[in-house]
């Protein structure tokens, strides 16, 4: 035991002890999964979205992945990249998560695979200096309860975790959120009534509680009793702060005694932080004032209901007024609408004619032509006013073809929207944006044509803050107007982003232009600065309107009611960017993979709040592109990268022999100073 002992303290076993805790590091290691994620981009971990979908799960979830074996590059990377993000996925995830890789060698597991729907797919295989194809299997299945949905032909890693996570998404229900809420959690539906508005004889009011009591019991059954129902008969006090709150009907009245009277009535869905106020309100007729709501009660709790849980929703589509049509009348599809078409839906609203649903999140205003009355910009405010999202594409200009010999004609578009826009701080300019940092291209005859009209956004152009352009490259807009910001307007509850701007090489035109190949930059270069083009809005904002344009006093003026929200109640988003362009089927192609087509996604996504989908749609490295250069540069650097490289190592080696000629000099005079030989001679 001793000459062990001596043998362990000795240096003779230095290198076998070494050897013997690598290898238990490496068994440790084994159990212990460690990764570090050093990309700019975070490429290869899994963002929160995909987080919080999988550790939630109530029901087994299992990704069974058919992949060949033995794939050549660049599809044995992409293999490898599923195999890791899947690991993400299950250490992120709660027990019902899992994941199964098939042998597909085995003809039993190419007959599971065929069952599932997978089917081989044509790959590129360089092999003994000759290409070739090869079949493989190149997909996989998810399986929720009786749920399946197939990802096939995955012959690459980009936007592998966003397709992934949101069809994980759509197979889990709003069922299972409610089942999420931990024991004694709930969402509470409370109706606010004042009883002292019961003197006014309003038809159905004595009734209104117990209706709403059994509409909402039926919601309640279907939702696993999670909702919580109260009635609240409020004071004067709470009846205006309910009212400031969420928006809700404020009456007052003079009493016979001469003070002032007032009352409260709505309906309101509220979980957490957040809300959404059921419509239901009292309203005048001919026949006295009545109830409008209760004949579609159930509905509306329950489309309420899914607004304020579900991420996924409907998103309102402005018509009426020559927006860009969804669906052409030349039969094509609109590949805005397509790109969406994964995660939502969007409805068609007249506005003239009806009000905006209060299940919707988001509106879309895309290129209207003509103005918007006084009406639909008030609902449009008081859509903000509750929290609304609005998603603004205006066009500065119509453009109007002549024929073969005549040029186009550009006649200036009012639309309305600057009542509101001015108002919250930010103003569309009448002009058209030209950047001589454009868009390129090579035509037979004339060479290179250079597109002053569509300014090419390079990263440094875009905010490095925002999640919506964070992660592009670069971003091509077509025939874009200016933004003004007003930062007195702004004010403090309001925060804007500026998400994309040209280069300081801009120039506006307003009047007396073409636009065309032979198109110039101007000669004056003082005309040339920065211009905003594409703006993001944040906060509560201040009411553009006093009162409502509507808003009638009663012909005996003994009541009087108002819904009218001078503020904010909740915290609204609007993006402003000043081309409707941006939504065409001629920059957004029918893959929808192009950097203006994520722009436009992520601020779809981020406005009804994903935002960490626009993470992982933008995570592809291929969206750092390098930034435009001038001619002198770009040879520069050529010519360094061919031999500027051996010009620096032949230095390096001259500045090395030279510093040890030195080097050896000092060392002779410091140890035998009184030798007459040199250094040189001293070798010898």
């Amino acid at each position: 035991m001793k000459k062990i002992l001596d043998w362990l303290k000795s240096s003779k076993s230095d290198f076998i002890l070494f050897v013997l805790i690598l290898i238990l590091a490496n068994i440790a290691g084994r159990g212990a999964f460690l990764r570090f994620d050093l990309t700019g981009q975070k490429s290869y971990s899994i963002s929160g979205a995909s987080k919080d979908v999988v550790k939630t799960l109530q029901e087994p979830l299992s990704v069974k992945v058919f992949f060949s074996d033995n794939l050549p590059a660049p599809y044995n990377g992409t293999a490898q990249y599923i195999k890791d993000i899947l690991v993400e996925y299950k250490g992120a995830a709660n027990k019902n998560f899992s994941y199964a890789f098939f042998n597909m060698n085995k003809p039993e597991n190419q007959r599971i695979a065929q069952g599932y729907g997978i089917r081989q797919v044509q790959i590129q295989e360089v092999k003994n200096a000759e290409v070739g194809f090869k079949q493989a299997y190149m997909g996989l299945a998810i399986v929720y309860g009786d749920s399946i949905e197939l990802m096939d032909g995955i012959t690459s890693d980009s936007g592998f975790e966003y397709n992934l996570t949101t069809k994980i998404s759509k197979m889990i229900s709003q069922a299972d959120t409610l089942s999420a809420l931990s024991d004694g959690e709930h969402i509470s539906l409370t109706l606010y009534a004042s009883d002292n508005l019961k003197q006014f004889r309003i038809n159905g009011y004595d009734d209104v509680n117990s209706q709403i009591q059994a509409a909402f019991n039926a919601v309640n059954k279907k939702n696993f009793n999670r909702l919580a129902y109260v009635s609240k008969n409020p004071t004067q006090e709470e009846a205006a702060e309910a009212a400031d709150t969420y928006g809700l009907q404020l009456f007052k009245w003079k009493e016979k005694d001469g003070s002032e009277g007032s009352g409260v009535f709505g309906l309101v869905l509220e979980y957490g932080d957040a809300f959404r106020t059921v419509p239901l309100s009292i309203q005048r007729s001919l026949f006295g004032y009545g109830i409008a709501g209760l004949s579609n009660i159930e509905s509306a709790i329950g489309d309420s209901l899914e607004s304020l849980l579900a991420k996924s929703a409907q998103i309102g589509y402005i018509t009426g007024h020559s927006e860009a049509d969804l669906e052409p009348a030349d039969g094509s599809e609109s590949n805005f609408k397509k790109l969406v078409s994964d995660l939502y839906e969007l409805k068609e609203i007249k506005l003239a004619e009806e009000d905006i649903p209060a299940n919707l999140n988001s509106i879309i205003i895309n290129g209207p032509k003509s103005a918007l009355s006084t009406e639909e910009l008030y609902k449009i405010d008081q859509f903000i006013m509750r929290g609304g999202n609005v998603m603004i594409f205006a066009d500065p200009f119509s453009v109007e073809q002549g024929n073969y010999y005549q040029a186009p004609t550009y006649t200036p578009i009012d639309n309305g929207l600057n009542t509101l826009l001015t108002a919250y701080g930010a103003t569309l300019d009448a002009n058209y944006v030209f950047d001589e940092e454009c868009y390129n291209y090579q035509q037979q005859g004339y060479g290179n044509i250079r597109m002053y009209w569509a300014p090419m956004l390079q990263k440094k152009q875009l905010s490095a803050k925002s999640v919506i352009t964070r992660n592009l490259g670069y971003v091509i807009l077509l025939q874009p107007g200016s933004i003004s910001l007003d930062d007195e307007k702004l004010g403090k509850n309001v925060k804007a982003t500026v998400l994309a701007k040209t280069s300081p090489k801009a120039w506006a035109e307003t009047s007396n232009f073409q636009i065309s190949p032979q198109m110039q930059a101007p000669y004056d270069k003082s005309r040339e600065k920065q211009y905003n083009l594409a703006v993001l809005l944040e906060g509560k904002f201040q009411s553009a309107f006093e009162k409502s344009p509507s808003e009638e006093q009663n012909a005996d003026d003994t009541l009087t009611t108002t819904t009218h929200l001078a503020k904010g109640t909740q915290s609204g988003k609007i993006f402003v960017a000043n081309t409707a362009y941006i939504t065409s089927n001629q920059l957004i192609n029918d893959s929808g993979n192009e950097p203006i087509a994520m722009f436009v996604r992520n601020t779809i996504d981020y406005m009804n709040g994903n935002a960490d989908l626009c993470t992982m749609r933008t995570k592809g490295l291929s969206l750092n592109t390098l930034s435009n250069t001038s001619g002198a540069l770009a040879l520069i650097v050529k010519y360094f990268n061919q031999f500027g490289l051996a010009v620096l190592v032949a230095i390096a080696g001259l500045v090395t022999w030279r510093l040890r000629a030195i080097r050896r000099r000092r060392i002779h005079i410091a140890y035998n100073p009184n030798d007459e030989r040199d250094a040189e001679t001293a070798t010898k």
